[in-house]
């Protein structure tokens, strides 16, 4: 008698569950948070992502008539500024796998007076063409990929041959702050997603989510192994936040 085949797994939060069943565990999360997304987002940081969220924008070297990218767009603020950046002769491709999402940012872009193409799919499998792109985006969405090598491999892709990928995310801060910030992620985080959300797992997922991402190092690693040429990170905020940088030669 064979053996049954074994399934792959993958970590969801702390949680280990199968690789297939991931993407719709994270689709259930940003379903559940969708409609008060940016609200949590300004609680959660103080008001701190919109500092990080402008400072790559600042280094990203976007110009007039660039074409853009914005991976795992959430409800739109870097395509936004992206699409303003790159004016009426370049273009920006919201993205993301989650619909609730992209339909909050979308009619939020609308709402601003910003029309952009927005494309329901999976960072895995971008259905782009090859060097289409002058610049690629991610904030905030890598860590919640099953397979993110794959994805960076994807968005190394889809970039022209001296185009950047600027990846926004929860990394790991300095030693001293540690202590703090894990109480503030695990006691406060959850209470504030009940009160205001009414969604505490959510943001517990959120939490245990940041701890098994990768950290700037191998991070930068695995971005070196998906092809490009040259990485470097800005620790933001003590590295609770690191924007990395990655250019394909």
């Amino acid at each position: 008698m064979s053996d049954s085949p074994q399934t792959s797994t993958t970590h969801f939060g702390y949680e280990q569950v199968a690789e297939s069943d991931k993407a719709a565990r994270v689709r259930g999360v940003f379903d559940s948070v969708a409609s008060r997304y940016d609200v949590m987002n300004d609680l959660m940081s103080m008001g701190l992502h919109r500092v990080w969220k402008t400072f790559t924008i600042a280094v990203s070297g976007v110009r007039a008539g660039h074409r853009v990218l914005d991976v795992a767009a959430g409800t739109g603020d870097l395509s936004r500024a992206f699409a303003r950046k790159v004016g009426p002769a370049g273009m920006v491709v919201m993205s993301d796998i989650n619909g609730s999402m992209l339909r909050a940012g979308r009619d939020r872009l609308i709402d601003s007076g910003v029309l952009v193409p927005t494309v329901l799919c999976d960072a895995e499998q971008l259905p782009f063409p090859d060097a289409e792109f002058d610049l690629v985006s991610v904030a905030f969405g890598l860590r919640n990929m099953t397979h993110k090598d794959k994805a960076l491999r994807e968005m190394q892709r889809v970039l022209k041959p001296g185009g950047k990928l600027l990846v926004l995310e929860f990394s790991k801060p300095w030693e001293p702050l540690r202590g703090a910030y894990d109480l503030y992620s695990f006691q406060v985080l959850p209470r504030l997603g009940k009160m205001v959300a009414g969604d505490p797992q959510s943001y517990q997922y959120l939490a245990e989510s940041i701890r098994m991402h990768p950290d700037q190092e191998t991070l930068a690693g695995m971005m070196r192994e998906a092809g490009f040429g040259h990485v470097d990170w800005h620790n933001l905020t003590a590295g609770v936040v690191a924007l990395h940088i990655g250019q394909k030669f």
